[in-house]
């Protein structure tokens, strides 16, 4: 398994923290979903499996310890836990829960990457990154998921690197509409020197270009969508 292939959850209630991490996991060669509490983890997971959860422990709702020892009952997938909170008793609870490590905050973006490798290596292979689709179809045309190809038939379709990037995107997101913002932020655009909007323009752009190469029709798009009020989905077959 390579860090392409690792599909990591990150539940913070933070949406700075939860953004920084996402990004700086992304850049480490991740794929990374984010969710905002338990609850949002929880539907992400009806759909999707993960090799490994980032997981906050002070949020609102239920809690991280909580959310842990609630998903030990169903699943073996590792978990990692995030907390202000570094006392010894702390600790415990959250590996009596059932966590596999547990770093205090503040932390060092490094110490989280060595520490999510070190889990990682101590896991068993996962049966669920094998039941993860390898091909995604969008009628004529089908997106090799760990290639990272779009084919029409017998003939590949080039993708320039944006491009290629939006479809690994959505292709870790299928049937989730993706805020323009967020597209900008995980095509590691944010903070840059252009203003939001004219970045959130350029990812329509992008966004046009792509379906012309996926899309029967480009101006009625039935497999890139637009959501309203809410972004862009892959929605395949």
């Amino acid at each position: 398994m390579t860090d392409t292939d690792i599909h990591l959850l990150i539940v913070d209630d933070d949406e700075r923290i939860r953004g920084l991490l996402q990004k700086f996991l992304i850049r480490s060669g991740f794929w990374v979903t984010a969710a905002r509490d338990a609850a949002h983890a929880r539907r992400l997971l009806q759909g999707l499996d993960f090799d490994l959860i980032v997981l906050d422990v002070m949020m609102p709702g239920e809690d991280g310890i909580s959310f842990t020892r609630s998903l030990r009952e169903e699943r073996d997938v590792p978990i990692l836990l995030l907390t202000a909170k570094g006392e010894t008793e702390n600790r415990i609870a959250g590996l009596e829960a059932g966590a596999d490590d547990y770093l205090p905050k503040p932390f060092e973006p490094k110490e989280l990457l060595l520490r999510i490798n070190a889990i990682l290596r101590r896991a068993p292979p996962a049966d669920a990154a094998a039941s993860r689709p390898k091909v995604l179809h969008l009628g004529a045309v089908r997106y090799d998921v760990e290639r990272g190809e779009l084919w029409q038939g017998d003939h590949p379709v080039r993708l320039t690197a944006t491009e290629a990037q939006l479809m690994r995107i959505f292709a870790a997101h299928p049937g989730e509409a993706l805020s323009r913002n967020r597209l900008v932020d995980d095509l590691g655009r944010g903070n840059g020197k252009d203003g939001e909007q004219a970045q959130e323009r350029a990812v329509d752009v992008q966004i046009t270009r792509l379906r012309r190469k996926i899309e029967r029709d480009p101006r009625q798009p039935r497999y890139l969508q637009t959501v309203r009020g809410s972004g862009y989905m892959l929605a395949p077959d």
